[in-house]
């Protein structure tokens, strides 16, 4: 099939990724895909899907907001490309109208596919109405649970919108042997544990959480070490309450990561802990798939897909207490961080990579090509 994946994203989001990914493994399927990213995002958006391996990329205006000139030319543009497209898939508001307004004025109108990411109800007004009772073949989430926002909303039957989670590349996150240099660049020390949080640093990702948890552990005379992945612009807050907490000695935070498969492989227990989550985190999938001990909150995707002390340990979002207790645990004990590992990784063979997510993708794509136009 010949499939258009278009992302209006402006940084590499959960929606940029999951576009790219997808795109990706479709190709490996056989499939001729063109990814259609915004205009100006080639650092933050086409090259880190070029660098997961998507091989045709062409870029649209997808202007923020409703702007008269840039939207009738991406319009003409994707009017167009449907001539030479069998089914298109979107990922968020702004190409999701453009394109229904192409196929509206085509010749050669295609199935229209949404994903959505987030989880805010979509508003059944009048022109949403239209948008996904006439002009939207299909919609895919993130989790079941805003899937059951759309199905509330009563803008589609319940076998219009399907939960699609996970969508990992398994060959490049897999079990791998700890590389002591990127252990010692995590601030990891012979003989000491090293627990770490990949994350961008902003409040909700839960860093806070994780420093009061050192607190309590150190209580305990529990003293690992601490590694923070990510960038962002809670790094200076992030610092200062290490610092205030008396727990230099302890945390490194290391910015953002190249080889996160390496990154992860470091790690003695990998911490998800946000405050809360509006969908799916990858990061969550990368590690199950890493075959990485997970302590993970309950927020977003994570209670659906995971189940306590079976494929992670699952703690309360925002509990420094529960999370102690956790990382406790699991430090102490091998053989649990041994057994978690290898049912994160079956876990993700079995429902969640991307070769699994593409499949689904496909068998219903076929489908919709072969039906009548909606």
């Amino acid at each position: 099939m010949r499939i258009l994946q278009l992302v209006s994203c402006r940084g590499w989001s959960s929606d940029a990724y999951w576009a790219a990914r997808v795109s990706r493994e479709l190709e490996r399927r056989g499939h001729e895909v063109t990814l259609g990213c915004r205009v100006g995002t080639d650092e933050r958006v086409i090259t880190p899907a070029l660098q997961l391996g998507v091989r045709s990329i062409e870029t649209f205006a997808f202007a923020s907001g409703l702007k008269p000139l840039a939207d009738p030319a991406d319009v003409r543009r994707l009017t167009a490309k449907l001539a030479e497209t069998d089914i298109v898939h979107v990922h968020r508001g702004k190409e999701h109208w453009l394109a229904a307004a192409a196929n509206r004025l085509s010749q050669t109108p295609r199935p229209l596919v949404r994903t959505r990411h987030i989880a805010l109800a979509v508003r059944p007004h009048a022109a949403n109405r239209w948008l996904y009772r006439r002009a939207t073949a299909w919609v895919v989430t993130v989790t079941d649970a805003i899937r059951g926002q759309y199905i509330a909303s009563g803008l589609l039957e319940p076998e219009r919108v399907t939960a699609l989670p996970g969508g990992v590349d398994t060959e490049v996150y897999r079990p791998l042997p700890a590389d002591p240099g990127v252990r010692r660049k995590l601030g990891g020390e012979p003989d000491r544990p090293l627990v770490g949080v990949v994350a961008g640093l902003r409040v909700m990702k839960g860093h806070a959480v994780v420093i009061e948890a050192a607190g309590y552990l150190g209580a305990r005379g529990l003293r690992p070490r601490f590694a923070f992945v990510g960038r962002g612009s809670t790094e200076p807050a992030i610092r200062a309450a290490i610092r205030a907490a008396g727990l230099d000695a302890q945390f490194t935070v290391s910015g953002f990561a190249d080889d996160l498969p390496q990154v992860l492989a470091a790690l003695d227990v990998v911490l998800y802990v946000p405050l809360e989550s509006d969908g799916m985190s990858r990061v969550v999938f990368e590690c199950l798939a890493a075959g990485r001990p997970l302590i993970a909150s309950r927020v977003g995707v994570v209670p659906e897909v995971l189940t306590d002390d079976e494929h992670a340990v699952l703690v309360p979002s925002g509990d420094a207490a529960a999370l102690a207790d956790a990382i406790a645990r699991l430090l102490g004990n091998a053989g649990i961080r041994e057994r978690l590992g290898r049912a994160a990784r079956k876990l993700v063979e079995s429902r969640y990579s991307g070769a699994q997510l593409a499949a689904a993708l496909e068998t219903r794509y076929a489908r919709l090509v072969t039906a009548p136009p909606v």
